[in-house]
C-alpha cells in the first residue's frame, strides 16, 4: 500500500509539472531521478491508427487527445491506453490543440465549394469539448481558421489564424476577448511566459504581445519563417527561422543577445541544461550555450527534424522525419545513447509528450506510449501483465546503447 501511494504521489507530481508548462512553454524537460531517457524503456501500450497527422496531442491530468485525420478526436487514458470517447469535430483539424482539467480546446477548418464546384476560401472554428464527455461546451465561427498551434494559461485560449489575426478566446464561453489584425498569416507554435505571448508569422517576425490586451510590445525580424516553438528561459528568448538561423534574444528589449548560423532551416528548438538544443533541417542537431551561443558539439541524424526535441537533465530526444526509431543524445558530448523503436517508416512532425513517466510518440500507425520496465512484484506491474490491458498491448524492453 506504501509503495502504491509513493508511485501515485510522484506520478501526480509529474503531471502536474507537465500541466502547467503546458499553459506557459512547451514541455520540454523532465526533472526526475526516477525517470531517464537514457535508461532502458517498454512500450507500455499502443492505440493503433493509420489516421494520425502531424499535429501534437493534448494531455491534461489523465488523458492524451489524439487529432485523426477526418475530423475524429479520440480520449486515451494516459497510464494504460484505455478507450474514452470519441467525437467529430466537423472539420480537419488546422492547428495542435490544448487542455486542462476541464477538457481539450481544438481548432478546425472547413471549406465551402461555389456553384462550379470550386474550392473557396477555408472558414475556422474553435471549441471547447467536455472532458468526461466528449460533447462540445461551445464552439465559435471564425473567418479564417487557426494554424500552428493553440497555447492557453488559466483564463483564456490564444491563436494565429492563416488570414494574419491574433485572437485572445475565453476558455469558459469561447468569448473573443481581443483580436489582433497582422498583415501575414502564422502557422507557427505560439508560447506564454509570464504577461507576454510570443507567436511568429510566416515572413519571419517574431511578435511579443500583452496577453491581457495584445498590445505589441516589441518584434523582430529575420529572413525566413517561424513556424516552431519559442522558449523563454532566463530573461532569454530562444528560437529558430527557416533563414538558417538561430536567435537569442533579450525577453523584455526584443534586441539580439546572439545568433549562430547552422546548414539549413531550423523549426525546433528546446532549452536545457544551460543550453539551447536546435535541430536543423541540414540533419543535424546543434548544443548550443546558452549564455553567448558557442558551439558545444553537433551531431548528424538520420533525418530532418520538425519535430520540438524534448530533454531531461542528461539527454534529449529526437523524432527524425526519416526512419523507424527515436534517438537519444548525451547533453555532454551529443553521442547516442539509446533508441526507441516506433515502427518502419513510422516518425511524424508531431512533437514527443513527456507525462508522468510516459513518454507519447505519434506516429504514422497510432500513438506509442513508453516507460520504464514495471518492477515484478509491484501492484503497477500485476494490473499491466494480468489486468485487461495484457491481452491487447504489445510490451517489449528497449535497451539503451551506451
Amino acid at each position: 500500500m506504501a509503495e502504491a501511494v509513493r508511485v501515485f504521489s510522484t506520478g501526480l507530481a509529474y503531471f502536474l509539472f507537465l500541466f502547467c508548462s503546458a499553459w506557459f512553454v512547451p514541455a520540454v524537460a523532465l526533472e526526475s531521478e526516477r525517470f531517464s531517457l537514457s535508461q532502458p524503456l517498454t512500450i507500455r501500450w499502443l492505440y493503433n491508427s493509420g489516421a494520425t497527422v502531424n499535429l501534437t496531442p493534448a494531455v491534461d491530468f489523465t488523458y492524451i487527445y489524439l487529432p485523426l485525420s477526418g475530423g475524429s478526436l479520440i480520449a486515451l487514458h494516459i497510464a494504460d491506453g484505455e478507450f474514452r470517447w470519441k467525437t467529430e469535430i466537423g472539420g480537419d483539424f488546422s492547428a495542435s490543440p490544448v487542455a486542462d482539467e476541464r477538457g481539450v480546446y481544438v481548432a478546425s477548418k472547413t471549406t465551402s465549394l461555389d456553384n462550379m464546384g470550386e474550392r473557396t476560401r477555408a472558414s475556422g472554428m474553435i471549441r471547447a469539448i467536455g472532458q468526461k464527455s466528449g460533447v462540445t461546451r461551445w464552439a465559435r465561427t471564425l473567418s479564417s481558421p487557426l494554424r500552428g498551434a493553440l497555447v492557453a494559461d488559466s483564463q483564456a485560449l490564444f491563436g494565429g489564424a492563416e488570414d494574419g489575426s491574433i485572437y485572445a478566446f475565453s476558455k469558459e464561453t469561447g468569448d473573443i476577448l481581443w483580436t489582433k489584425q497582422h498583415l501575414v498569416s502564422f502557422a507557427s507554435q505560439p508560447i506564454l511566459s509570464a504577461m507576454k505571448l510570443y507567436i511568429g508569422d510566416e515572413n519571419g517576425t517574431l511578435l511579443a504581445l500583452d496577453k491581457k490586451t495584445g498590445h505589441i510590445f516589441w518584434r523582430y525580424q529575420t529572413q525566413g519563417a517561424l513556424r516552431g516553438y519559442v522558449s523563454a528561459v532566463n530573461g532569454m528568448i530562444y528560437f529558430g527561422s527557416a533563414d538558417g538561423y538561430v536567435y537569442a534574444l533579450n525577453e523584455s528589449s526584443g534586441k539580439l543577445r546572439w545568433r549562430r548560423r547552422t546548414g539549413a532551416g531550423v523549426q525546433a528548438v528546446a532549452y536545457a541544461k544551460e543550453g539551447l538544443i536546435a535541430a536543423s533541417l541540414d540533419n543535424f542537431a546543434y548544443f548550443f550555450t546558452a549564455n553567448d551561443g558557442s558551439l558545444v558539439w553537433k551531431r548528424q541524424l538520420p533525418g530532418r527534424i520538425a519535430a520540438q526535441p524534448i530533454s531531461d537533465q542528461d539527454s534529449v530526444l529526437f523524432a527524425p522525419l526519416v526512419g523507424d526509431i527515436c534517438i537519444v543524445l548525451d547533453l555532454r558530448n551529443g553521442k547516442q545513447i539509446n533508441t526507441l523503436p516506433v515502427g518502419d517508416g513510422n516518425n511524424t512532425a508531431a512533437t514527443p509528450i513527456l507525462a508522468g513517466d510516459v513518454i507519447l510518440i505519434t506516429t504514422r500507425s497510432g500513438l506509442l506510449a513508453f516507460a520504464p520496465p514495471f518492477s515484478q512484484g509491484s501492484s503497477s506491474y500485476r494490473e499491466f501483465t494480468e489486468g485487461p490491458l495484457a491481452g491487447n498491448a504489445q510490451a517489449r524492453s528497449i535497451n539503451g546503447q551506451r
